[in-house]
């Protein structure tokens, strides 16, 4: 029996904020993977290692976690007023399937510098030394991403002093823009109508919730409110079966509450969206860097669950969401804040701290988030070919 060689793909393996992932252009994908599909969901998860009964992705680029279980797709947009299309794959560890219901806010931070470095951007754009601005069309949510990436001599400035929990080294730090983050139907911000409502969790209780889908679609709940106090570091959650089945109940219900979903058996397929986190007021903790995380350093805490397991700092469209409604009055985020109007937070998470902004405003009882702002870094970590089973 005859056995065919593997295939090799031009891809990049990049950090983005304080995620991994295999970025590809369009263009350099087989054929069958260009248009979605099938085939472009066998190929990402064989380059990922995925399905993996032993959650382990050794026989591929992922890493047997959320953060570093992801695929990015990057093309020349068609749209006016963009530079290129960027499309998120998150693949699941264990099961077999691609989850492009959301976006990744981490790796947001390395398709700019992706797109300049691959050729997907008009020279005329980018400057030798300066600030390049590159629009980023997010195709997964249809929103638009502002990427300040900087340059140095004509190429992608990767090295700097720029710090971010979560991430061990400095590197160059590249400020993202999320226009209108929010969802675009009316009063979908909030789709429930209200900042806060009673969600009723079978085996859990009736928590006090905001459910926000700005970023990302996000549950908010109290942490006094299942147990917690905001400080907790993933071992604390992550070897905790019961915990983690208890997230999974409450994320099932807050998502049909929603209206992600129309029954709760859905859930099971869309691991990415909704996230679920909880925020208490500030209080000292020790991150997982054995950093000291003072409560006058933060304005709040919050932790948040991704694939079913607690994040090890915060995800970058969560924070989107955490930015956005603490601007916005009554929310729980803004009353663990400290309530009030705020243009900006420090939150605590489990790796440090992050500082994040986004400016709301209120017509006709609906409230509306122009844009949310934080800074990222990114780099490349290797380049060349992957090399996948021609089946």
């Amino acid at each position: 029996m005859a056995h065919a060689p593997q295939i090799r793909i031009p891809a990049t393996y990049m950090r983005g904020g304080t995620s991994k992932g295999v970025f590809f252009r369009l263009k350099d994908l087989p054929e069958a993977a260009q248009v979605p599909g099938a085939a472009r969901d066998a190929l990402l998860m064989r380059v990922i290692g995925s399905p993996d009964p032993y959650g382990k992705q050794i026989d591929g680029m992922g890493a047997a976690t959320s953060s570093t279980s992801k695929t990015v797709i990057v093309a020349k947009s068609s749209r006016p007023d963009h530079d290129v299309d960027y499309l998120f794959g998150q693949v699941s560890i264990d099961k077999a399937f691609v989850d492009w219901s959301g976006n990744c806010g981490n790796l947001s931070a390395a398709v700019g510098p992706f797109a300049i470095s691959g050729g997907l951007i008009d020279p005329e754009r980018v400057p030798d030394n300066g600030i390049a601005i590159v629009r980023i069309w997010q195709a997964n949510i249809g929103k638009t991403i502002i990427a300040h990436v900087p340059m140095t001599n004509g190429a992608v400035q990767e090295t700097g002093d720029f710090e971010l929990d979560g991430v061990t080294f400095p590197a160059a730090e590249v400020q993202l823009e999320f226009m209108d983050p929010a969802a675009e139907e009316e009063g979908a911000m909030f789709p429930t109508g209200s900042v806060v409502d009673d969600l009723d969790v079978p085996g859990v209780g009736t928590l006090k919730a905001t459910m926000i889908n700005a970023g990302i679609p996000t549950i908010f709940v109290n942490a006094e409110a299942i147990g917690y106090t905001g400080t907790e570091l993933q071992d604390a959650i992550n070897s905790d079966d019961a915990a983690l089945k208890k997230f999974e109940t409450i994320r099932a219900h807050g998502a049909l509450r929603m209206g992600l979903i129309k029954n709760l058996d859905e859930i099971a397929k869309r691991q990415h969206t909704p996230k679920v986190a909880f925020v208490a007021r500030p209080t000292g903790y020790t991150a997982s860097s054995g950093k000291r995380v003072e409560a006058g350093d933060v304005d709040l805490l919050v932790r948040a669950m991704s694939m079913g397991k607690l994040h090890h700092a915060m995800m970058g469209t969560a924070a989107v969401a955490i930015a956005t409604a603490a601007a916005i009055p009554g929310t729980l985020v803004n009353l663990a804040a400290g309530g009030g109007e705020r243009n900006a937070v420090r939150f605590g998470h489990p790796s440090g701290t992050l500082r994040v902004g986004a400016q709301a405003t209120q017509a006709n009882g609906e409230w509306t988030v122009k844009k949310a702002v934080m800074s990222r870094s990114a780099r490349v970590l290797m380049e060349g070919w992957v090399r996948v089973p021609s089946e």
